[in-house]
């Protein structure tokens, strides 16, 4: 990761460069805060050749400066949304686990609370300060012990209490094969605030032939 200077005549400044163990989803597994701490939430390998998930957190220098490790293994971080000092986290392999992390003490982040919801989210938007939107599929255990998608499902979740956060109200497409732009593109959702309407794309596909 490299933070490069802007200078105010245009040009580029002094470049500082750091590293962390893992993958990053999307821009929004980045955040820096008022003092100038970078968090990042990541994908990891462990120990045991098996996904993990994490929140590390570099000092300005981007030095590493404390880590929170071990979420979710053997599952990846599919959808991560940071607001002030918490953050937003799901992960997901067969449920959907929700994190609300604490980054208030920096040198020693903690999860709060998490909820396990069949499905997953793959895209966070905040409605308000205790309100969270969730967009992305909706799962169910198929005959061979799986899990299978089943479809495009919204989820709100209240998080005025950190430490049991609730899936609320939830709405689920009727068609089992459909998908929404949004999760590989935030800009395909649409919040309009002052009506509180939100707008989702979805496509559904379906077999037109007859069967014999």
């Amino acid at each position: 990761i490299s933070k490069i200077e802007l200078l105010d005549n245009g040009k580029l400044g002094d470049v500082t460069t750091g590293f962390v163990d893992g993958e990053l989803l999307n821009q929004f597994s980045l955040d820096e805060d008022e003092q100038g701490y970078l968090r990042v939430a990541v994908t990891y390998m462990d120990e045991e050749y098996k996904n993990n998930s994490g929140i590390v957190i570099l000092d300005p220098s981007l030095e590493q400066y404390s880590l929170l490790d071990g979420l979710a293994q053997d599952e990846r971080i599919y959808s991560v949304r940071f607001m002030g000092d918490k953050v937003f986290l799901v992960t997901y392999r067969q449920v959907d686990p929700f994190f609300v992390i604490d980054l208030s003490d920096r040198k020693n982040p903690e999860v709060l609370g998490y909820l396990k919801i069949p499905g997953y989210s793959s895209y966070l938007h905040p409605i308000s300060d205790t309100l969270i939107l969730g967009v992305g599929q909706d799962t169910k255990q198929n005959e061979w012990g799986g899990v299978s998608t089943e479809g495009v499902k919204v989820s709100l979740f209240d998080v005025s209490d950190y430490s049991n956060p609730q899936e609320v109200a939830s709405f689920k497409v009727d068609a089992e094969n459909s998908y929404t732009p949004i999760q590989n593109d935030h800009k395909a959702f649409l919040y309009i605030q002052k009506n509180n309407l939100i707008v989702i794309p979805v496509n559904e596909y379906f077999s037109t032939r007859e069967s014999e």
